[in-house]
């Protein structure tokens, strides 16, 4: 699934193609997204002008002179702006006809993103209160932080998994944030000390802003706003690379399931129960 440092990318990149324009008409496809576009929503957009773009967490917000977009990317989404005689994929599921001869395109092989129309902005903050989107996770107080993981049972991939305590990291970022904070992902938040704790919350902001400056990590489906892959995948930490050998101590990496995801880890540097240790490399 995108992250925080894909759909970042995909915002940055849609911004110069795509703020500005108007949306002179809608067509959408057959198959159903997780929340399906209604036919009705087509007559509300054409017509109107992109304001801005933005991201909350994993969700994009498109500003129009009126109502907002919220796009989800689910599993495989992928959101672009390309010239509107540039030939239709498979998967595609909503186009928004652009002037200037571009199109805003949605295509998720998957179905489990969903691009839906919100009234206002009063109803996109209603939904992202609704769903408890926790703040996101740059300049974070390291108060917030300390007391919010020390106070929980839960493993720290699991406290980084839930949105509600940070918006935006998910399974591939929670694991190189821990790895490079030098915390194994199964120990629990109650466990740290504050030291562990600003380690990690540091840690995390750091993998992040290096992932959004390597325009994110292409896995399968992903790229960015612009059609453009990812290359952070190639900077990887542990992610992905079980059996590899780590790049601090040479140990393999190892994977264990948490919070019903495969996490990643290495066995020496992030000891489930060991002192404090500073990793030789960010």
């Amino acid at each position: 699934m995108p992250e925080l440092p894909e759909v970042e990318t995909v915002v940055r990149d849609l911004r110069p193609l795509a703020v500005g324009r108007s949306i002179r008409a809608v067509r959408h496809g057959p198959k159903k997204l997780r929340t399906p576009w209604q036919p009705g929503w087509n007559a509300k957009v054409a017509g109107t002008r992109i304001e801005a773009i933005r991201r909350r967490g994993k969700w994009i917000v498109v500003e129009l002179n009126g109502p907002r977009l919220l796009v989800h990317l689910g599993m495989t989404g992928q959101f672009t702006v390309v010239e509107a005689d540039t030939d239709e994929p498979d998967h595609l599921h909503v186009v928004f006809e652009l002037d200037g001869r571009r199109e805003l395109r949605f295509r998720d092989p998957r179905r489990f993103g969903s691009v839906v129309l919100y009234a206002d902005e009063a109803a996109i903050a209603a939904k992202f209160d609704d769903i408890g989107l926790g703040p996101e996770p740059f300049g974070i107080s390291a108060g917030y932080f300390r007391e919010t993981v020390r106070k929980s049972a839960r493993s720290l991939k699991a406290i980084l998994l839930d949105q509600s305590v940070l918006a935006g990291v998910g399974n591939i970022y929670a694991d190189e944030a821990c790895s490079l904070a030098a915390l194994h992902p199964r120990r629990r938040g109650s466990s740290l000390t504050w030291a562990e704790a600003d380690r990690l919350r540091e840690a995390i902001e750091v993998v992040l802003k290096k992932a959004i400056a390597g325009r994110g990590s292409s896995i399968r489906d992903y790229v960015g706003g612009s059609g453009q892959r990812g290359g952070y995948q190639n900077e990887f930490r542990v992610y992905g690379r079980t059996g590899k050998p780590c790049g601090d101590c040479s140990a393999a990496i190892r994977c264990v399931r948490l919070a019903g995801r495969a996490s990643h880890y290495c066995p020496k540097c992030q000891r489930s129960r060991s002192a404090p240790r500073t990793p030789r490399r960010g």
